[in-house]
């Protein structure tokens, strides 16, 4: 599922080192049983995703991620199976091993086969969740590479195909992050118009949505995030108007992550399990960076440098926001939202990890 970055923080909100953060995740997830290498990376992806703002997919994950543990439904130990390796083309069988680990150890892989290959393309089937997406291109870019990165939860299905009022899809979020010479970009996106978490988070809230996002059981649009836990469904991107867009987007990714791995919804997956698509581009094996940039800065500059509606702030990149807020976190500490650390006091004294102070 997409991240979603949440409201600004307020000034009362406590920060932390970012160091500390990874290390305490680390240690917690060792005391669980998992290996201290995977364990290192499962801590890295959910304190960068708060590091960029997106805290949705953060450390505020890891009490579910623990369930999952303690449930049998992550593993923990070995390797992805080879299902087949063509060199520029490589499909695993995670096993439901940790997504991040997964999607981080397959980013690697990625990078370097496209140095070599011009081009890598990797699809994973059952890995467990992988966090905020946004992590992965964001990495690539700065290492001068193009990385489209697409997940599925085969196992989910809150939205509904354009006209339909029965949820079949998940919302099937694409990430892509590319260099422009300067500031990269980093989309992350949903196909549908937004997300479970969202939803539960309104809930939680006792809010509603701007808009009229989802149907109720009966098929009528609503604002109401309650709907999603009354039989209701969520619009694909571009809701009732365009909603085909979306839909079509959702198609291609499910059939990115789950047609090209093998594993999808026809196992009937339970779970946090995921369907990963990645692909790395080098743009040195084709025109070059430099060509690259050229191209990619000029389009960059000229949306920063377009006329704002009326009332609105200076137009701004994809990403640029969470880079500029990770820039932040790494020099004045982590801000996490309430209700995060107060949810791992408890798993953490439990494992006899000692969470660190704020700042």
């Amino acid at each position: 599922m997409s991240a979603a970055p949440l409201p600004a923080e307020g000034p009362a909100l406590p920060r932390y080192d970012p160091a500390a953060l990874r290390q305490a995740g680390a240690a917690i997830f060792v005391a669980q049983g998992v290996p201290a290498d995977k364990a290192a990376v499962m801590a890295e992806v959910l304190v960068e995703s708060d590091l960029m703002g997106h805290i949705t997919h953060g450390l505020g994950l890891m009490p579910k991620y623990l369930d999952d543990l303690a449930a049998g439904r992550m593993a923990t130990e070995g390797e992805p199976e080879v299902v087949s390796d063509r060199g520029a083309c490589l499909t695993w069988n995670g096993r439901g091993l940790p997504g991040g680990w997964l999607t981080m150890k397959a980013l690697e892989i990625g990078i370097a086969r496209a140095r070599q290959h011009g081009t890598a393309s990797i699809a994973i089937g059952n890995s467990h969740h992988i966090g905020c997406l946004a992590v992965y291109p964001a990495r690539a870019a700065a290492q001068g590479m193009m990385c489209i990165l697409h997940s599925s939860a085969p196992g989910t299905a809150s939205v509904a195909p354009f006209g339909a009022r029965q949820g079949v899809l998940a919302p099937d979020p694409v990430s892509a992050g590319f260099p422009t010479g300067g500031v990269p970009v980093v989309t992350d996106i949903s196909a549908s118009i937004t997300t479970n978490n969202m939803s539960l988070r309104l809930i939680a809230q006792g809010g509603r949505f701007p808009q009229k996002w989802l149907l109720d059981a009966e098929g009528t649009p609503t604002d109401d995030p309650a709907a999603i836990t009354q039989g209701g469904t969520i619009l694909p991107a571009g809701g009732i108007d365009h909603g085909q867009k979306g839909y079509g987007w959702a198609l291609m990714t499910e059939a990115l992550t789950q047609g090209l791995a093998g594993y999808g919804r026809v196992e009937k997956p339970a779970g946090m399990i995921a369907g990963v698509f990645l692909q790395v581009i080098d743009p040195e094996a084709f025109a070059g960076l430099d060509a690259f940039t050229r191209q990619t800065g000029h389009t960059a500059a000229a949306c920063r440098a377009a006329a704002p509606r009326p009332g609105l702030p200076p137009v701004r990149l994809p990403g640029e926001k969470g880079l500029k807020h990770r820039d932040q976190a790494l020099k004045e500490g982590v801000a996490l939202a309430a209700g995060i650390m107060e949810a791992l006091k408890p798993i953490a004294a439990k494992a006899g990890v000692t969470l660190p102070e704020p700042i």
